[in-house]
């Protein structure tokens, strides 16, 4: 699906697949060190391979993903990605996980592909996000309470959250910011 963000650049947001490698790598290569370090609890440049093979075997039930592409330039970068991995014990869950090339934190875009994936997991019998993160990273600590994650264990190194999907797309849809979410719900409404 084509969409906006908040200053205008046209993305396409479409399910990720095993033939994206090349973007991902690269993606990840031009993320900053901190952005790294928050979203891999790492800061290494290029993760090993074992993370890029599950970040891409995506099968759209078990692992579903999808990332977004700037359309503006000639080189098509990637510059964002969402992630659910179906939890195997309790299939009703899934881990989510969502990450954004720098020079694009501020425009929406999180929010974006999160309620892509919330519509998503919702379609797939997904009805719960468990959530890791940082205990320092307040970015997604504050963006998973807005959309409604409840804390849960102690905060040392990291927080875990749990998500009830249908509550965080509520709270997307009645927010309806940035605008250009209209058009994401529209795709999965229709």
């Amino acid at each position: 699906m084509n969409t906006a963000l908040e200053d205008g650049t046209p993305v396409c947001i479409r399910r990720v697949t095993p033939d994206d490698e090349a973007l991902l790598r690269a993606g990840i290569e031009r993320m900053s060190p901190r952005s790294r370090y928050l979203r891999f609890f790492s800061g290494m440049r290029t993760p090993p391979d074992w993370v890029i093979d599950r970040l891409l075997d995506v099968d759209d039930h078990t692992h579903l993903a999808w990332g977004a592409i700037d359309l503006s330039g000639v080189d098509r970068p990637a510059i964002g990605v969402v992630h659910a991995f179906r939890d195997k014990e309790d299939p009703d869950c899934a881990e989510f996980s969502v990450a954004i090339l720098d020079d694009w934190h501020g425009l929406g875009l999180g929010k974006l592909l999160t309620a892509t994936i919330l519509l998503d997991a919702l379609e797939e019998g997904i009805t719960r996000f468990h959530v890791d993160t940082l205990a320092e990273n307040r970015s997604a600590t504050n963006f998973t309470q807005m959309l409604g994650g409840v804390g849960k264990g102690s905060a040392d190194m990291t927080r875990g959250f749990d998500l009830d999907v249908a509550e965080a797309i509520r709270r997307l849809r009645d927010q309806c910011d940035p605008p250009a979410i209209a058009s994401v719900f529209a795709a999965f409404d229709g």
